[in-house]
């Protein structure tokens, strides 16, 4: 305490000195090993030599074990090391055994917190004890066990990249203080590499269908790796199995290798053998064949609550069968384009993995179940199970916020999705927003408290297909589920900038050719900006303001007063724009009230923006994990074209600006243009090295 108390009277700098100083003395006076027992070592140090050579590289030292503990400050402090051992060890005994000790100290305790309260202190001290021994990290001791499993993990990599003759050992250096690092050698000798694949299919289906897609064999006369058999049997399945093969499976594709002389070369052998059928506690072989789908079967209501009851209305539609019980809600044609599983074609297992994704995203139903059923007569039955979602589905949030606009403001948020509504699995979302707030101008005196409202709603409608006059299915085929949105929102805003109305709405395409690409076409983007009190512009905007005002009252226009808004403003813009005052075009004040005249004009018109524009994403991220990608994004943006030529067409007169008008408001013309690229290298120890580059350009024609 006297220590603190004079450091309060020291300055900043003294106190920052004093500080380091503290926090070095209390580092390097703890002890690493203070938790290691006897005849055990701390681990200080890894070293891999691969033939003699050290390898730092992320990827060869994680296939250690056990790693040092972390450290800071040029991996000298093991700081959280530090802190697990200022923990107590058998907290529990330690604590309860010196309440325990004085039977007459721990009586008046209790007399003075109560027994409940006594527990509880204690149960703290644990729990804080605890959460040292969370927030630290325990000492890593060197373990003989996991240093033999290391040993074997290195010798496996090699091994499965092409060095069979490989051979690990480890050496423990033991230092002084309990202490220890671990050396490990790897010899790998000479890689082998394939020198040749032949192949031996018993069944002629399989052997034909292999020698269609043999060239895409990932088995090439390189370096042997592990990887590219198991990508090669991957490769294989499903090959066979996107070509009929139904009973195909992983475990029918066997390698079988022989090394050639003393020259490292490797001869691969594929084989597949015939299928293997089962018999009670028999089995026997028969050649592999193709399957077709004869029937598709349709389950519409398979939910729970329905289990037991029979089905009472079913159709057939494009050779599909559905059935529900009671009157069908859906109409065929939505369904059966959200499923690839075709009646009366060859079995497919890409079409089940596709069928359940597009299911999946109608939004619709939930976790689809796909079986098939084998027939006497070789062929498959496919039945899809389907459990609606609730049509109706209420949503409803309140908000709360504070921000620089407002002291305090509140907001509700309703929304309601309706699934099914045209009986196309359509789902139409409904939303409104209302919320009122008090501006930080709201203590003048006679202002109302709440002086900010915003009222909005927003429709979206998602239409699981491509609306459109036309069949689009060759060129944008269901594989890339396509999909429609029309959206339309208004918002009313008051006391926010120069208060506003905006309406929009738009008509849009998506659809994805694979999963890394992902391309929207906005056939039209409708915006609407109404300013409601433009009035209020040099309030909003006030260092234009004062710059207009300084201009003023050094020209003497108003005398020693303020210019008032908006009439004496706007009066004195014009006064300068027509030459009424002593400022000609060449004085920078008569610029500076030009530029704040156009900016004015700008910001307070109402603006149409009626437009069209196409995006493409190409985005190769393999999965949220995935620290090494690439994102590029291209935008095209026409707005005005259908607009103008339409005006034309119809021979109608420009405003006196030159502009035409659409219900009194002049539209924008432009084209705009964007370019983003995203990067992303991993560096390995959880760095991540990211760079963006973006350019556009706009160009206002018209």
């Amino acid at each position: 305490l006297v220590l603190i108390y004079h450091l309060i009277y020291l300055n900043l700098q003294h106190f920052k000195i004093v500080l380091i100083v503290f926090l070095t003395v209390f580092i390097t006076s703890c002890n690493s090993v203070k938790r290691v027992g006897e005849n055990e070592h701390l681990l200080t140090k890894n070293t891999i030599l691969v033939d003699g050579n050290k390898d730092k590289s992320e990827k060869i030292n994680d296939l250690i074990y056990q790693s040092p503990n972390r450290t800071l400050l040029f991996n000298s402090i093991p700081l959280r090391l530090h802190i697990y051992n200022t923990a107590r060890p058998n907290i529990d005994s330690i604590v309860y055994g010196k309440i325990n000790r004085n039977p007459k100290r721990k009586a008046r305790t209790e007399r003075f917190l109560s027994k409940k309260q006594l527990d509880k202190y204690l149960q703290s001290k644990i729990d804080f004890n605890s959460w040292i021994k969370e927030t630290g990290e325990a000492p890593v001791i060197i373990d003989s066990m996991r240093t033999n499993k290391s040993i074997k993990r290195l010798e496996a990599y090699y091994i499965n990249n092409g060095w069979f003759n490989t051979e690990a050992t480890a050496t423990v250096n033991i230092e002084d203080d309990k202490r220890a690092a671990v050396d490990y050698t790897v010899n790998k000798g000479k890689p082998y590499f394939i020198d040749s694949l032949s192949t031996s299919i018993d069944s002629p289906v399989l052997d034909s269908l292999y020698k269609t897609a043999e060239h895409e064999s990932f088995i090439k006369k390189e370096q042997y790796k592990t990887l590219t058999f198991e990508q090669e049997k991957d490769r294989i399945t499903s090959h066979f199995r996107n070509s009929g093969v139904y009973h195909f499976s992983q475990d029918y594709v066997y390698f079988e290798m022989d090394s050639i002389g003393n020259d490292q070369k490797i001869r691969v052998d594929l084989q597949i053998k015939d299928r293997l059928v089962r018999k009670q506690d028999s089995g026997y072989r028969i050649p592999f064949k193709i399957y077709n789908v004869k029937d598709v079967n349709i389950f519409t209501d398979n939910s729970y609550e329905k289990r037991n009851m029979d089905i009472t209305d079913s159709v057939q539609y494009n050779n599909y069968n559905l059935y529900s019980i009671g009157k069908l809600r859906f109409r065929p044609k939505a369904l059966t384009d959200a499923i690839f599983i075709m009646p009366n074609s060859p079995f497919k297992d890409i079409n089940r993995t596709r069928s359940y994704r597009h299911l999946s995203n109608l939004r619709t139903f939930k976790y689809p179940n796909i079986e098939y059923l084998e027939n006497p007569d070789s062929t498959l039955t496919a039945n899809i199970y389907l459990t609606p979602e609730k049509k109706f589905k209420l949503n409803f949030s309140a908000e709360v916020s504070q921000s620089n606009i407002q002291t305090i403001g509140f907001a509700l948020s309703p929304s309601l999705l309706i699934r099914n509504i045209f009986r196309g699995a359509e789902t139409l979302e409904i939303s409104g927003i209302g919320s009122i707030g008090a501006s930080k101008d709201a203590s003048i005196e006679n202002d109302q408290f709440f002086d900010i409202n915003e009222l909005g709603a927003d429709l979206r409608l998602t239409i699981p297909r491509l609306f459109s006059p036309i069949n689009t299915e060759k060129i944008i085929p269901k594989y890339m589920f396509p999909s429609t949105r029309i959206t339309l929102s208004a918002t009313s805003q008051t006391n926010i900038g120069l208060d506003k109305q905006t309406f929009t709405g738009a008509f849009n395409y998506k659809w994805f050719p694979n999963k890394s690409v992902t391309n929207r076409l906005d056939l039209f983007n409708v915006q609407y900006v109404r300013n409601l009190n433009t009035d209020n512009y040099f309030g909003v905007y006030q260092n234009s303001y004062d710059n207009l005002n300084d201009i003023a009252l050094d020209l003497n226009y108003n005398g020693d007063l303020d210019l008032t808004y908006p009439d004496q403003t706007d009066m004195f813009i014009d006064d300068v724009l027509m030459d009424n005052t002593s400022l000609t075009p060449e004085d920078d004040d008569y610029q500076t009230v030009s530029a704040i005249s156009e900016r004015k004009t700008r910001l307070t018109e109402n603006n149409l923006i009626f437009s069209s524009n196409y995006v493409y994403t190409l985005d190769n991220r393999e999965n949220l994990f995935d620290e090494t990608f690439s994102i590029f994004r291209f935008k095209l943006e026409l707005a005005g074209n259908i607009l103008t030529t339409a005006s034309k067409a119809f021979g109608l007169e420009k405003n006196s600006n030159g502009r035409y008008e659409l219900f009194n408001v002049a539209f924008s013309q432009y084209i705009k243009t964007e370019f983003d690229y995203i990067r992303h290298w991993d560096l390995g120890k959880k760095n991540v090295l990211a760079a963006r580059g973006f350019v556009g350009i706009a160009i206002p024609y018209g």
